[in-house]
């Protein structure tokens, strides 16, 4: 959403030289986000059954006891849950298709950065 929230922005705007740059480091940033996290995913889903994090309580359980940041660590550290693949597309998760499409954005991103005219 944040990747569409930022060409969106970019769309009205219509940048030049310069914006195009600053819109597509933002771009190259969310990118690589985009791909930590799905990168994280699916590395989870790989993982060995025996190797698979224990489940946690659930989030909204987290949310109501905990800080804000420790939230956040904890739902970057993974559960057990977070390795089930509930859904394939051509034989690939959603983690692996997310993977796949941020890259692409990726090279997108670098090409705005890199060739703004």
């Amino acid at each position: 959403m944040v990747f569409v929230g930022i060409f969106f922005l970019a769309l009205l705007q219509g940048p030049k030289t310069w914006g195009r740059r600053v819109y597509g480091v933002l771009l190259i940033l969310t990118s690589i986000a985009g791909l930590v996290i799905a990168g994280r995913h699916t590395w989870l889903q790989h993982l060995p059954k025996d190797k698979i994090p224990e489940c946690g309580p659930g989030l909204e359980f987290w949310m109501k006891n905990l800080p804000t940041n420790e939230v956040i660590q904890k739902v970057f550290q993974g559960s057990g849950e977070c390795a089930e693949v509930v859904f394939n597309f051509l034989s690939l998760s959603i983690p692996e298709w997310s993977l796949i499409a941020f890259g692409l954005f990726l090279l997108y991103s670098l090409k705005l950065f890199l060739f703004a005219r």
